[in-house]
């Protein structure tokens, strides 16, 4: 069995006495993990840190075997990375979230995501924005999306204010009002569907409203855990 794809590094693990196990973000493939023979060396530290883009090459004899990688640099992003606190977080927060996902289950709307991030996160609004969005589009993929395209009680695409911790449905200010200590609230960025100026009372609300999903509908739920640590 034998593969080449274009891939985001999300990290590594010690593995004997000289090598690694890389794991990588692809496209096509999902989160795919495989061995990199000399990986603990000098020579190639700077090539394997996470964020990095890389075409991999990946080998084996049966499909199931954890297998061997080849990597070529593409684009090296983790010296960039590094010195941004900010970009960084939100990238290893990304990266520990795919680790919901099933090993070699393809996601590409969440990898085009990354990718995107990885091309504009030197800017701390676009990263944090980024984020609260990767994280929305991670619970619809897990099955648990929102939907913040109209008003639950009236239909209405305006003026939507909160979301319904029961239903994940959006609610406009008029219906929410009176319940507004029971909904959690919708940042305008993610209500209107022109640009917006993004503030970090927004992004606050944004991740408020993410953390609250990924609780009590994701960790939360045995038979969810039980998949999701089965791998």
């Amino acid at each position: 069995m034998k593969w080449k794809e274009q891939a985001i590094i999300l990290g590594t693990r010690q593995h004997g006495e000289t090598s690694v196990i890389l794991e990588i973000m692809t496209r096509q493939r999902g989160r795919y993990m495989g061995i990199v023979k000399g990986g603990r060396s000098r020579r190639m530290a700077f090539l394997l840190q996470p964020g990095n883009f890389v075409e991999a090459e990946w080998w084996a004899r049966l499909d199931e075997h954890l297998g061997l990688f080849r990597l070529e640099a593409l684009d090296l992003h983790a010296s960039r990375l590094i010195v941004l606190p900010e970009a960084l977080y939100s990238f290893q927060l990304m990266a520990s979230h795919l680790r919901l996902l099933p090993e070699r289950d393809p996601h590409p709307v969440l990898y085009d995501m990354l990718y995107f991030f990885m091309q504009n996160f030197d800017d701390p609004f676009i990263n944090a924005e980024l984020l609260v969005r990767f994280e929305l589009l991670l619970l619809e993929e897990l099955g648990f999306g929102l939907d913040l395209s109209c008003c639950a009680v009236t239909g209405r695409q305006e003026k939507l204010c909160y979301v319904s911790p029961k239903s994940g449905r959006a609610v406009c200010e008029e219906v929410g009002r009176p319940w507004k200590d029971k909904l959690l609230f919708l940042p305008q960025f993610l209500a209107r569907k022109t640009i917006c100026p993004v503030d970090f009372n927004d992004i606050k609300k944004g991740l408020i409203l993410t953390d609250f999903f990924f609780n009590t509908l994701c960790l939360e739920r045995e038979r969810y855990k039980t998949a999701v640590f089965a791998y």
